[in-house]
């Protein structure tokens, strides 16, 4: 049976994406200042809806941490190491702040709570680079941004690092001018549906109305699955998550589709969970994680290093209660991993010691995700692919060596 819908076309808006020319100029000139106004930079330019009614899709483009102090030594509070000129991690330094781009609509990830705080597992990443770089996990200016907003805010320079439910690509990696750090969340594109549809496949929703957020790999996902699917749809093309969710909640859609994770997490804000239904399947591979501009070696390493020492520090069996009891290991991974011998932090530019300040403020891997996402809360998202190596999962950090 083909599902049947009046919907209205309404347009409200583009969005002119990308400020390339900025960047270059920016990544020219290294010794400008970071927090320099930049000219004609676009805003939010508001939701637009974009309804086709063929089965092809539109284009796209491409718990509390408890963290008050950071730092966890003596030595970390010192004067960190010092920086190649010019880079940003420079800059980061003498500004004091890190400046992270961020979801603020998406529970578990990345969202403000009733008193106006940023929590999420992107948002503890955020906070684990800060201690690496700033030895003060709390020294952070959360950017919330939408998904066509985040690649002009890395571009333009309005964040340091992007960690906002990414989806690491080729296109973006080569078209977008930036580079990807290890993944740090591996998610898949699901469908979540009406459950008086009684819809068990992508065929059932033939002629349906498809929520699904623009400027995503979804957008483009959702076109690709349907048509192998041999199902014609209506794609309700919206910007802000919260219009996702809101169209779909309110009937304008028969189904709405996202990474499963944004699905666990949006399921629990609707006006009654229990009338819907996630399909079991997997329209795509989403290897999820932090994004920084190209052309600063320095600073991807740092970012990539701060995910693979909480991947590490898991391994270990290290945790924010216990990381001064590994202080006197014997054993050499571990000693280099917590700085306590060798120079490895100073190949970065950082305290030798900076993984002890990113451990004792914001844990291990585990203690992040199960902060967050894990059992006790309301999402209760299995681990899966997200376990270590050594576990059956994909996490896992090469050698601090």
């Amino acid at each position: 049976m083909r599902i049947r819908r009046f919907t209205t076309a309404l347009t409200n808006g583009t969005l002119a994406l990308g400020l390339l020319a900025v960047a270059a100029c920016t990544a020219a000139n290294p010794d400008a200042p970071a927090d320099a106004p930049v000219a004609d930079a676009p805003g939010d330019p508001g939701a637009s809806t974009s309804i086709t009614t063929t089965g092809a899709t539109t284009s796209s483009v491409p718990a509390d941490t408890g963290v008050t102090t950071a730092g966890a030594s003596a030595d970390a509070s010192a004067a960190p190491a010092p920086a190649s000129s010019g880079g940003l991690l420079a800059t980061v330094r003498q500004r004091g702040r890190l400046n992270c781009g961020v979801q603020d609509k998406l529970p578990g990830f990345g969202y403000l709570d009733p008193s106006g705080e940023y929590k999420g597992f992107d948002v503890d990443f955020c906070r684990a680079i800060a201690a690496a770089v700033l030895g003060d996990a709390t020294a952070v200016d959360f950017k919330p941004l939408t998904a066509q907003q985040r690649f002009t805010a890395l571009q333009t320079g309005e964040v340091d690092v992007l960690v906002r439910n990414t989806t690491f690509t080729l296109a973006r990696d080569t078209q977008n001018g930036l580079d990807f750090s290890p993944t740090t969340f591996y998610d898949g594109q699901g469908m979540m549906v009406r459950a008086d549809l009684n819809v068990d496949s992508l065929a059932g929703l033939d002629g349906a109305n498809i929520c699904v957020g623009s400027g995503t790999t979804t957008e483009k996902n959702l076109g690709d699955a349907m048509r192998k699917a041999g199902a014609a749809f209506t794609p309700v093309v919206l910007e802000d998550t919260d219009q996702v969710f809101s169209a779909y909640d309110g009937g304008r859609c028969d189904a709405v589709t996202s990474d499963k994770s944004q699905l666990a997490s949006r399921q629990t804000t609707l006006a009654d969970p229990t009338a819907h239904v996630i399909l079991d399947l997997t329209l795509s591979k989403e290897p999820l994680g932090p994004a920084v501009l190209q052309g600063d070696a320095q600073w991807a390493d740092v970012v990539n290093w701060v995910v693979y020492g909480v991947i590490a520090a898991e391994e270990f069996g290290i945790t924010s209660r216990n990381v001064d009891t590994f202080l006197t290991s014997e054993d050499p991974e571990i000693r280099r991993l917590l700085g306590v011998e060798d120079a490895l932090g100073e190949g970065l530019g950082l305290t030798n010691d900076f993984m002890v300040g990113v451990i004792r403020a914001v844990g291990n891997y585990a203690e992040i995700y199960d902060r967050n996402l894990g059992p006790d809360t309301p999402f209760k998202l299995p681990r899966g692919a997200n376990r270590l190596w050594t576990e059956g999962g994909l996490l896992y950090s090469p050698p601090f060596r």
